[in-house]
């Protein structure tokens, strides 16, 4: 006998059944709070992200915090440099579980036109772990949208995202790949 059975008729349509974990994956990716970050230019079209015309608290996510004790996301946008990257990383180690990082723009997620420099992170990669990387110098407003949302699947559906990428059961897709 499943649990849905023993709901009684009339209240079908009113309850909802699901498991606690199913209900905690809801609620993180449906009220992400982010760390802004903003190096260099990529922060304005971050900035841009939470104003009226592009609009990302329809989403539930315009809540940008100050503080890292209060966030779960920390957006890095722009050039990371290895002066500031112990900076960037305390602020990661003082957020709370679970955490997520989104590397906005070519700067961050390779370097961009400063690769070349010393003083220049080859992609924060380097210094932490990223869940979502977004191209473009300096990547729209609606590719950050798209980020946040590739980030909320990310977190309701991770079985979706390891078969995808294929972090899951390697030996089955070693099977349909020489089938």
């Amino acid at each position: 006998m499943e649990i849905v059975d023993i709901v009684p008729p009339i209240l079908k349509n009113n309850v909802a059944v699901v498991t606690v974990d199913k209900l905690f994956k809801w609620a993180r990716g449906n009220s992400i709070w982010p760390l802004s970050s903003g190096l260099a230019c990529c922060a304005i079209e971050m900035m841009s992200t939470a104003a009226a015309r592009f609009d990302l608290s329809r989403f539930g996510y315009e809540v940008f915090r100050a503080g890292p004790r209060q966030s779960d996301l920390l957006i890095v946008a722009g050039t990371l440099t290895w002066k500031m990257a112990p900076p960037l990383v305390r602020l990661y180690e003082e957020m709370p579980e679970p955490k997520y990082v989104i590397a906005m723009g070519s700067c961050a997620i390779g370097g961009g036109p400063f690769a070349d420099s010393y003083s220049v992170v080859k992609g924060i990669d380097e210094v932490l772990p990223v869940d979502v990387y977004i191209p473009g110098c300096p990547p729209r407003p609606e590719a950050l949208i798209d980020g946040m949302l590739k980030l909320k699947e990310k977190i309701m559906h991770p079985e979706r995202v390891n078969e995808k990428t294929g972090t899951g059961n390697n030996e089955e897709k070693t099977e349909a790949v020489t089938a």
